[in-house]
């Protein structure tokens, strides 16, 4: 590319170093192309290195084009200039993290830290002093380009606003748009599906003026709402708790039982009777959450563990039929 039709670019360096131009220019080393923003010619990265092409003459230098915004462009700048060549000085990185900070404000804190060469502490304490309370964000965006929530308390709102919105939508589908796990997922609703607050009380900030700025669903008068949404009615949510309500006593009187088949000698002092015993155990003292468990699970698996289930379901079944037979039956 041509010298004379590139521009100067917006730079993250507020001085051209004379000294590092001439070691450019005298070294024997091939130096890298410098990147350019494709749409106003501008350079983004590489201004000593074009200033020392000038210097020795030259009417071209090798180039590298990049596409996007003016933002993105500084971005890369910032990028590059913290990676490699002449280091930016702490003022220059302050200045640069202060633009992102306004131009970006998306990127998580490590991300910007990354970007500047700053701690992920000073860009918090920068980001806390440029911005007002009412205007942060409740996500961002990380290294990996994932977008998660500021806080705990923020994505379990967004994801129970979510199955508002979405009540048919899959667990999965919303902790993935949420930025939560699939476990804390189904929390939210099952408290949605109890009228409760999707935030646990321990999670959520203390004060009159946490309440106030908590969003559409914070206060414990969410969940009532919430509830009529999630559960497709009344109705629904009453089953909901009396089903939760049967199985808890239907646990209880299983581990009634379990007991007292513990108990048993004949039992618990053979192989066969102990190894009964630990299975009983598995299936009725765990209270496992069954759906919670299949939401979680991921797609591939679902076909394997499919079968897997039904052959443990049809081991269970043929001990319950052997044992039916035997009781109406004992010869």
């Amino acid at each position: 590319m041509r010298l004379d039709s590139l521009r100067p670019g917006d730079s993250p360096r507020t001085t051209v170093n004379a000294e590092h131009i001439e070691r450019i220019a005298h070294s024997t080393t091939r130096v890298p192309p410098i990147l350019v923003h494709r749409g106003s010619m501008r350079i983004i990265d590489g201004h000593h290195r074009f200033q020392a092409a000038v210097r020795l003459g030259r009417e071209e230098i090798d180039v590298l084009f990049l596409d996007g915004d003016a933002d993105t462009a500084f971005l890369h700048a910032v990028t590059e200039n913290t990676a490699h060549g002449l280091p930016l000085s702490l003022g220059e990185r302050k200045a640069a993290a202060f633009r992102v900070l306004a131009t970006h404000r998306g990127l998580s804190d490590r991300a910007i830290a990354r970007v500047t060469g700053l701690s992920a502490k000073t860009i918090a304490q920068m980001r806390s002093a440029a911005e007002a309370p009412s205007s942060n964000t409740e996500m961002r965006r990380g290294l990996d380009g994932r977008s998660r929530p500021v806080t705990a308390a923020a994505g379990r709102r967004r994801a129970a606003e979510l199955m508002i919105r979405m009540p048919t939508a899959p667990l999965r589908e919303i902790a993935k748009a949420a930025g939560v796990s699939v476990g804390t997922a189904h929390d939210v609703r099952k408290r949605l599906l109890h009228g409760e607050d999707p935030v646990p009380r321990r999670r959520s900030a203390v004060g009159p003026a946490a309440d106030a700025h908590a969003g559409p669903l914070g206060g414990a008068e969410a969940g009532a709402a919430a509830r009529v949404a999630v559960a497709a009615g009344p109705a629904a949510a009453r089953d909901t708790a009396t089903n939760t309500a049967t199985g808890d006593d239907e646990r209880a009187d299983l581990g009634m039982l379990l007991r007292r088949l513990v108990a048993d000698p004949s039992l618990r002092q053979t192989d066969t009777g102990r190894q009964l015993l630990r299975l009983l155990h598995a299936h009725t003292t765990a209270g496992i959450d069954w759906p919670a468990m299949a939401d979680m699970l991921p797609p591939h698996c679902a076909e394997t563990v499919i079968r897997v289930a039904r052959e443990c379901a049809r081991g269970w079944e043929l001990l319950v039929r052997t044992l039916e037979l035997r009781a109406t039956d004992p010869s």
